[in-house]
């Protein structure tokens, strides 16, 4: 059954029971439950009204008038109100705990429908929108959405008590209740003003609340470049602006809603004044009993109670249909990537092909253009080209993080775009220049949740060379790495994420400068142990590597040059030191640049122990 539709225009109000509808919609049990308690709170509440009618003039006015009472209209007083207290007390019970189950089962469905969205959204989407706003949506805003389902059930409720006890008003007295009633028109207006005056404002607040968010998230990633450059008061300052004005709109809504609440809860108090004037001239001439004024005075009372009630739900409408329309611009985002049905059900190495692929982040202006080559099972291929050739887009697009615009991807002759959500990730596993890592142990980061043996983790370390560092930490596979690997440096958290990629072996291995952050020794180890796996059959494996060192280059039975997005050369790297100017210079000044960053750290390191040497002289 689909979801009731939320308009896109119109009041406040009317959209925001729209929004009460999808709620109720995708709750129904909790919500009706949740009524019925609060009906039974509202009936006894107003079983409290004509229970202290009667007392007035069966027990209280008897006993003035004759000076004493019986034991028996005592005891049946006390059962009375006693009654009437406990079914008063489980209706406050349930409606609560009814309120709050929706409310937070509500949220929960929301930020997983959210969280679902944004993994099935492109990289691209994601390039369109900063992760503080994507953080607001999936918590700041799903909680605004249904803020008003806490007091939901109470006012849907206690509408019934409003009900109970206007009908016991006209019964005691009509011309008293409709005195009273006078105030309904009044509450009304009061509401209308309130939606008009709050809606600009809830919805300034809520955008702030993305933008703090976004500038605190750039701020904690950037917490290193924040610090090594001295930026903590820049950083603090622009902090501090849309923090400031968040704080001025939260206290403007505050402002309105301080403003608002005494008016909702004054307008009954005036409606029992008026009934308290009429009343007494009423039971002067006799057109009425005490005990009927003091019924509907009393009723007039508690009807402040849904009245504020009702007011609590249409205060939070203007942030829940704010809320929502920021919600459902991702929930409707378009973009996520159509899968097939088709399966990988070879086991052997993984054959490549790149066919006449176009690709660009901006309209017209191609990252990569015109792509065609192809990688034969089991063999070795190294991308080589200069800084912004599209190097890491091209193993997007291999991985399938993003399609291209024109062109095809295929592994065993399959389009990656006819194959089954999850099929490309069981056979293809890359590894990026930037090691990621999870607050967890060392082990969770390689398995991240998989069922694998220690023998197939170990042999997976002991390929990427991480083996070594890890035997020696007390906790073994079980240490903690901090968040985003913080204890540890940035070689082994790239000898990590390798053995995250080969504990799984896949049949395609796309290593995107995958041991930039090691030494050479490490490198020439580490690539030494890929090339027996995969020259022994250890995992049947396709590689595809981006590389810069001539001895990552080393490893390939075939190098690309990419240049300016497309395909220039071919060959070993023998030929094209031979035949290509362009890769030669580019392959000679990698290295001399890596010769001469390490000759500048053998002087630092050389000079380091010369200042040893004579400050203990």
């Amino acid at each position: 059954m689909p979801l009731p539709r939320v308009p896109s225009k119109g009041s406040v109000t009317r959209r925001g029971f729209a929004v009460l509808r999808v709620a109720i919609h995708e709750e129904p049990w909790v919500f009706a439950l949740s009524v019925l308690a609060s009906m039974l709170y509202g009936a006894m509440t107003v079983a409290d009204g004509w229970a202290l009618g009667w007392a007035t003039d069966h027990v209280i006015r008897p006993a003035l008038e004759r000076g004493d009472t019986t034991v028996g209209a005592i005891a049946s007083l006390v059962s009375l109100f006693l009654g009437i207290a406990v079914l008063r007390a489980i209706g406050v019970v349930g409606r609560r705990i009814g309120a709050g189950v929706m409310q937070f089962r509500l949220q929960a469905t929301y930020r997983r429908r959210v969280t679902r969205q944004y993994l099935k959204l492109p990289l691209e989407w994601h390039h369109r929108h900063p992760t503080g706003q994507l953080l607001s949506n999936a918590n700041a805003d799903v909680e605004s959405t249904w803020y008003p389902i806490a007091p939901l059930p109470m006012a849907v409720g206690v509408i019934a008590m409003l009900a109970f006890a206007i009908a016991a008003m006209f019964a005691a007295d009509f011309w008293l209740a409709l005195v009273g009633c006078l105030v309904f028109p009044l509450v009304f207006v009061a509401n209308v003003i309130f939606q008009r005056v709050l809606q600009p404002l809830a919805t300034r607040a809520q955008e702030l609340r993305a933008d703090v968010s976004e500038v605190a998230h750039e701020s904690f990633d950037g917490a290193l470049v924040v610090k090594t450059l001295g930026r903590e008061a820049a950083e603090t300052e622009r902090f501090t602006g849309p923090t400031n004005a968040l704080r001025d709109a939260n206290i403007a809504v505050n402002k309105a809603r301080g403003a608002f609440d005494p008016v909702i809860e004054g307008l009954p108090r005036v409606g029992v004044l008026a009934v308290l004037l009429v009343g007494v001239g009423r039971v002067r001439s006799g057109a009425a009993d005490a005990g009927d004024v003091v019924q509907v005075a009393f009723l007039f009372m508690l009807i402040g109670f849904p009245i504020r009630a009702l007011g609590w739900v249409l205060g939070e409408l203007p942030r829940s249909v704010v809320g929502w329309d920021r919600v459902q611009r991702v929930l409707t985002a378009e973009g996520g990537m159509e899968y097939g049905d088709r399966k990988l059900t070879s086991v052997q190495a993984a054959r490549l092909d790149v066919r006449d692929v176009r690709f660009g982040y901006l309209p017209e202006r191609d990252v990569l253009a015109g792509v065609d080559f192809s990688v034969e099972p089991g063999r070795t291929v190294a991308v080589v080209g200069p800084t912004g050739a599209g190097k890491s887009t091209l193993t997007t697009l291999l991985t399938r993080l993003v399609d291209p615009e024109e062109g095809s991807v295929r592994i065993d002759g399959i389009d990656l775009r006819e194959l089954a959500r999850d099929e490309l990730a069981g056979s293809v596993a890359l590894v990026p220049q930037t090691a990621f890592l999870f607050d967890d142990t060392i082990r969770g980061n390689i398995t991240l949740g998989g069922d694998y043996a220690d023998d197939d983790i170990w042999d997976a370390l002991r390929i990427a060379q991480g083996d070594g560092f890890i035997r020696s930490l007390p906790d073994g596979l079980d240490s903690l790495v901090g968040e985003r690997g913080t204890t540890l440096s940035g070689g082994q958290r790239q000898r990590i994420a390798l053995a995250r990629a080969l504990v799984r072996r896949p049949r395609l291995l796309i290593l995107d400068d995958a041991t930039s952050a090691v030494d050479p020794q490490v490198e020439a180890r580490i690539l030494a142990g890929l090339r027996n796996a995969v020259q022994g059959g250890r995992a049947d494996t396709t590689v595809l590597v981006i590389a810069y060192r001539k001895a990552t280059i080393s490893l390939a039975d075939e190098v690309l040059f990419l240049d300016d997005g497309r395909i220039t050369e071919h060959g070993t790297h023998l030929e094209l030191q031979e035949k290509s100017a362009a890769y030669r210079e580019l392959v000679d000044a990698y290295e001399k640049d890596a010769a001469r960053r390490e000759e500048e750290a053998e002087l630092a390191a050389e000079a380091n122990d010369l200042d040893t040497e004579g400050a203990s002289a």
